[in-house]
């Protein structure tokens, strides 16, 4: 292997363990935050020079989305251009508007366009289903669901969609019911589940709309 400066080392060996540990292919944003909350002070434009060093190395690639990927050991997936990478943001039901911030991303799904075609690749986000509130709609406890962020003018009426209402993010079915008054209605076999009843002028956020549900039962634990 060629000489690597202790920097760009410490960069390389970043990358992959963030690759392996779950976070998914590191962006160069990612792998100075990474570094500081391990109480190294490497700035953005500091790991940005590393990386370009270690890519004229071809030691690293980036790919459209600027996530970075190893290739001294293989690493670099073939058909790169046909596989996306969308981030997960934890439980459906637990967690608060902040959860679906930047730096709050539990990891991300390697998702082919012959599954899914975004519109979009950059609105994409995953959360993890808990619970049965909807598994009439095949959406069932740890599935992984994909949602899409719209803009303020969509029109999410009938549509499933991702709410934060009260800090607690949910999975429903949002229905206008005239009047300012919103219904957001589970669709189950539990009898247990009731529908959230909100008025247009409370606070509360659309995070998304569903996309498409990723099973859990194909997923080998």
């Amino acid at each position: 292997m060629q000489n690597l400066t202790d920097k760009q080392k410490l960069v390389l060996e970043t990358v992959r363990e963030m690759s392996e540990n779950g976070q998914g292919n590191p962006t160069t944003y990612g792998i100075a935050k990474y570094l500081q909350r391990k109480g190294m002070s490497e700035s953005v434009k500091t790991v940005s020079q590393v990386i370009e060093a270690l890519e004229k190395k071809e030691l690293v690639k980036r790919d459209v989305f600027r996530k970075i990927y190893l290739i001294e050991n293989g690493n670099m997936p073939s058909g790169l251009e046909d596989v996306f990478q969308v981030p997960v943001y934890g439980l459906a039901s637990a967690g608060d508007a902040l959860a679906f911030a930047e730096d709050n991303v539990d990891g991300y799904l390697q998702i082919s366009e012959s599954l899914l075609k975004p519109s979009a690749k950059a609105q994409l986000f995953a959360v993890k289903t808990l619970g049965d509130s909807m598994n009439r709609e095949k959406i069932n406890d740890g599935d992984y669901v994909i949602f899409e962020k719209k803009d303020q003018d969509f029109e999410y009426n009938g549509k499933i969609v991702v709410a934060v209402v009260n800090g607690m993010a949910t999975i429903k079915k949002y229905k206008k019911l005239g009047s300012g008054l919103i219904g957001l209605f589970p669709n189950s076999t539990n009898k247990f589940h009731q529908p959230i009843y909100i008025h247009e002028s409370d606070s509360f956020m659309i995070a998304g709309v569903f996309r498409k549900v990723l099973p859990v039962k194909f997923i080998s634990l």
